[in-house]
């Protein structure tokens, strides 16, 4: 065959009946539905005095599944209209910018209140599935029994001018909204939207958005947290706060970078060679050219912070890229060196054998470097590229809608398609490829509706699977 003989005799016309475009949307509405969350939602944002034509919890909800199919603005939400058939009128963008405009703080703190109560739902219903709760693996060890917690910055880049946009620490033009993601789930717990050059280390904002999103973190799994920050969010104020959390009835242990003196460098020249030991990859096995120590012993200033802490010192070969900014220490010893600061105790975490030597910890907090790819990178492909007002509480109403967007991604991995390997751990481009984008057709037979699909797509019983088990899902209590 002709490699360019496919088009003849093929017409294109826009007159076909009963086409549903990115049927997978309502995989998202039932879940949403089923949860409880649309209708929790709807609760959230009821105004005394008000009686909108269209609920707004539905509106927020519509939203979040626009964002999640790949919307990057409010007029987006026009795509759901191709599902009128089976959803319902969508609403309008002016709806929805109605709605997202409620993102007063008060608001806010109702919405996360039905939020919370709703992820206790999902999360018993997610443990009670054959794959379990998903806990981590670090370097090689699951650890079982622990919710683990990550806390980062982004940029968001405004191309106009945006309100309460401002320069930021990159040179660039924008917004630096602070988030925390499970990192079990991959949920979106909290985020707070920030001008541009709002600082990294600002004590007052890291300990709100932890605050919320611990109360986002059902009771039950609250008992053994681990939070991870990385070294620009570190600060005598944060690890202060951080080791008032725990209790005779919880445990908070933390892990977070430390910005190296030259007092820590001292400390570290006062290691004996064989103090190092080899660091531990993230499979458990040994790395070359990376090692690990415990300065606690040796550092001068461990006496002006409060007790019960340890710094564990790892060095690496410098690659080019950091010649530039090696220190002149660094320079003499050949090597680049970087320090964590956490609580883990001698006795380890509970659960996890070997979680109090340096290695371990070493690794524990390196392995936060993937909030950039699954709480980060997740952000920027639903939502989060950009902010499509130019009034900041609709904008904060966008980040909120974002943030639940990730939550239903997240459920409707470990819910619908928790046994099928290549959906369980899907990025968002992989689910709507896969899933989310399906087209289908819609049949009426004997007063019933009949969403149709490809038999021959190769992920159309991951699909109905997914489907049904969101159709039997319980109602929460």
């Amino acid at each position: 065959m002709h490699p360019n003989g496919w088009d003849r005799g093929l017409q294109v016309t826009a007159d076909g009946n009963g086409l549903v475009g990115h049927a997978g949307a309502i995989l998202l509405r039932k879940l949403a539905d089923q949860s409880g969350l649309t209708a929790a939602l709807d609760a959230a944002l009821t105004r005394p005095g008000t009686s909108p034509q269209v609920s707004r919890g539905m509106v927020l909800v519509s939203t979040s599944i626009a964002i999640a199919m790949g919307a990057t603005a409010m007029a987006d939400i026009e795509v759901l209209s191709q599902l009128s058939p089976v959803l319902g009128a969508a609403p309008s963008d002016s709806t929805v910018r109605r709605a997202l405009d409620l993102a007063d703080d008060r608001t806010l703190a109702r919405v996360a209140q039905a939020r919370a109560r709703i992820r206790k739902h999902i999360w018993e219903l997610i443990e009670g599935t054959p794959a379990g709760f998903p806990w981590l693996a670090v370097a090689g060890k699951v650890l079982a029994g622990w919710t683990v917690i990550d806390m980062d910055g982004t940029l968001i880049t405004a191309h106009s001018d945006k309100d309460k946009a401002a320069p930021t620490w990159k040179k660039g033009y924008g917004f630096h909204p602070l988030g925390a993601w499970c990192m079990n789930t991959r949920e979106s717990l909290d985020m707070m939207l920030r001008p541009g050059n709002a600082g990294s280390n600002t004590f007052t904002d890291r300990k709100e958005v932890l605050d919320k999103a611990l109360k986002q973190v059902p009771a039950a799994s609250r008992r053994r947290i681990l939070v991870r920050v990385d070294g620009a969010g570190a600060s005598h104020e944060l690890v202060k706060h951080l080791l008032t959390l725990s209790s005779p009835r919880k445990t908070l242990l933390f892990t977070c970078g430390w910005m190296i003196t030259g007092s820590d460098e001292d400390a570290i020249r006062q290691l004996a060679e064989g103090a190092w030991l080899p660091g531990i990859a993230q499979d458990g096995s040994l790395e070359d050219d990376k090692d690990v120590a415990e300065i606690t012993h040796l550092l001068s200033r461990a006496g002006n912070w409060p007790g019960g802490l340890r710094w564990i010192a790892r060095r690496v070969k410098p690659s080019r890229r950091h010649l530039k900014n090696l220190t002149a220490y660094e320079k003499q010893a050949g090597w680049r060196y970087s320090i964590t600061c956490t609580n883990i105790p001698h006795t380890g975490m509970d659960g996890v054998p070997g979680s109090q030597h340096p290695q371990h910890i070493d690794a524990t907090h390196r392995d936060h470097a993937t909030v950039e790819t699954d709480g980060v990178r997740t952000a920027k492909a639903m939502g989060l590229r950009n902010l499509p007002s130019k009034a900041w509480q609709v904008n904060k109403g966008w980040v909120l809608a974002a943030n639940i967007a990730a939550d239903l991604a997240a459920w409707d991995r470990l819910l619908g398609v928790h046994d099928h390997e290549d959906l369980r751990d899907a990025e968002p481009d992989t689910l709507r490829y896969r899933l989310w984008h399906i087209p289908a057709r819609l049949v009426r037979h004997a007063r019933q509706r009949i969403l149709k699909i490809s038999p021959d797509w190769p992920w159309a019983d991951a699909f109905l699977t997914c489907w049904q088990r969101l159709c039997d899902m319980p109602a929460p209590a």
